[in-house]
């Protein structure tokens, strides 16, 4: 089962994480949980997850909609992308009837941490960065990231993250 720690250099490396070492695991009916501050590198890291799979449109924050569905170009499963920042319960996370979604496409609930009741079975990523210090205009979203990546359920029994 997956429990690793990673250290990320920077928006390209966060998403080549999702796009190279998680995408390839995940299947239809997979439910992402991601965790950090503002900035730490949800959204980049779920772009990796779109292009990896195929999926139709830009990925960027769903903030103000709250859920974004990007339908896949091929064979693959959907990406459902959920911003769950602005919702004050589990109950509107509930209300947006994620459940029929969870069967069928890949989700992925930024500021998830509610999410977990949604399965048993998850991917869980916390994303941290440093706070202060000099910004580095190459990488002005600032710079290296710790991701811890932590399965749960049986769904991931005997899955180990690929190496880089």
């Amino acid at each position: 089962m997956i429990d690793v720690t990673l250290e990320i250099a920077d928006a390209e490396a966060m998403r080549g994480l999702a796009h190279d070492r998680v995408a390839p695991l995940l299947r239809a009916g997979d439910l992402v949980i991601l965790t950090g501050d503002l900035g730490a590198g949800k959204t980049t890291f779920t772009q990796g997850l779109g292009a990896a799979l195929g999926v139709r449109g830009d990925v960027a924050s769903p903030t103000f909609i709250i859920a974004r569905t990007h339908p896949s170009l091929g064979d693959g499963p959907d990406l459902v992308h959920v911003d769950a920042y602005r919702l004050s319960s589990l109950a509107e996370l509930d209300d947006l009837d994620l459940d029929t979604a969870l069967e069928e496409a890949v989700t992925v609930v930024e500021w998830g941490e509610d999410a977990a009741a949604l399965s048993d079975d998850r991917l869980h990523l916390t994303i941290t960065r440093d706070r202060g210090g000099e910004v580095d205009m190459n990488d002005p979203s600032g710079g290296v990231r710790v991701v811890a990546v932590t399965a749960h359920g049986a769904r991931w029994d005997g899955i180990e993250l690929p190496a880089a």
